[in-house]
This record gives C-alpha cells, sequence and structure tokens, in this order.
C-alpha cells in the first residue's frame, strides 16, 4: 500500500492559495487607486454602517472608542510632513546648519510638501480598521461595559488637544497640508 507522495505539503498549498489571494487583493487596490472619491464615499458609507450598528446595539462604546482613537492617530499621521521640520532645524542647529527648515522668504527654495502618510494608505488603513471593528460588534467577548459619556468627553479633549497642537505646529512652520486653497497654473500657457 505504497501511495504516491503528494507533490505539495499541505503548508505549502496553503501558502501557495495565501499569496494567490494576496496577489488577486492586491490587484484590486491597485485598480481603485484613481477613484479616490468613490473610495473615500465607500468608507464613509461603511462608517456610517458601523456608528448605525453600534447605536442600534447600544453596546460595543470600547470599540468605537479604540477605532476613534486610531483614526485620530491616522490623521494626525496624514496631516503630518514627512521630514518633520522641527526635528531637522533642531539637527541642523546641532550639526551647525540651520538653513535645512521649510522656506520663509521668497527667494529660498520651494519644496512640496509630503506627507508622512500618504493618503492612499491613509484611505486603505481606515477601511481596513473599520472593517475590523465592524466586524467585532458581532462578537460580545468585545462588548466590554463601560459609562459611554465618559469615552466621549475623553475622546473630544484628546481631538481638540492633538488638533490644537497639530495645528499650531502647521503655523508655526508655515506648511499646509492640502492643496485646495493654493494657486493653480495653467499647464498649457505657462502660468
Amino acid at each position: 500500500m505504497d501511495a504516491p507522495e503528494p507533490d505539495q505539503t499541505p503548508f505549502e498549498a496553503v501558502s501557495a492559495q495565501t499569496s494567490r489571494l494576496g496577489r488577486i487583493y492586491q490587484s484590486y487596490l491597485d485598480k481603485s487607486t484613481p477613484y479616490t472619491a468613490y473610495r473615500w464615499i465607500g468608507t464613509t458609507v461603511l462608517l456610517l454602517l458601523f456608528f448605525l450598528r453600534i447605536v442600534l446595539a447600544q453596546g460595543w462604546y470600547i470599540v468605537c472608542y479604540s477605532l476613534g482613537i486610531y483614526l485620530l492617530n491616522l490623521f494626525l499621521a496624514f496631516l503630518q510632513p514627512k521630514i518633520d521640520p522641527s526635528l531637522t532645524q533642531d539637527e541642523g542647529l546641532e550639526d551647525g546648519d540651520a538653513g535645512s527648515s521649510l522656506p520663509t522668504k521668497k527667494d529660498e527654495e520651494f519644496r512640496p510638501f509630503i506627507r508622512r502618510l500618504p493618503e492612499f494608505k491613509f484611505w486603505h488603513s481606515s477601511t481596513r480598521a473599520i472593517a475590523i471593528s465592524f466586524f467585532c460588534t458581532w462578537f460580545s467577548i468585545f462588548n466590554v461595559p463601560v459609562f459611554w459619556p465618559v469615552l466621549v468627553v475623553y475622546f473630544l479633549i484628546l481631538f481638540s488637544l492633538t488638533m490644537r497642537r497639530q495645528i499650531q505646529h502647521m503655523i508655526k512652520y508655515r506648511y499646509v497640508p492640502f492643496s485646495f486653497g493654493k494657486a493653480r497654473y495653467d499647464q498649457r500657457s505657462g502660468h
């Protein structure tokens, strides 16, 4: 009763299927890249479904709070420049090179704003976190009894303090992470 050995071990078969599913998932992500508005509309709908689930079930407040803290963290990373001007200015002072900050005069070199967390990664991480949180609301183990008004007040205080600090940082180092208020030039005419 000598049976021929299989071509793959079970581990290799599972690994091959996981790799194949990962490639399919990545191809869908790649196809969705140019559709920024539709991606964010889908994420907003998912977030609204999550909030509706929280309100109707009247529970899972700790999951909602954790999601809020995570989304706040992602949003702050999205607002910050990749190279923090306060850190480069401090390093420049130590090295004797104070000219490595953002331009403050018209004759200084312009450097575009590069985000610490790009928009696509921000969207992907946010959507994945909302989906995981929505999934967690279907299991009673995550329904930890808490007094939700305390969580709401604590989140609002945390949000206001961190956003105030971020806005002060943006004003101090003169950078704007959004492009809707900036001048646009026509590419055809060169102006």
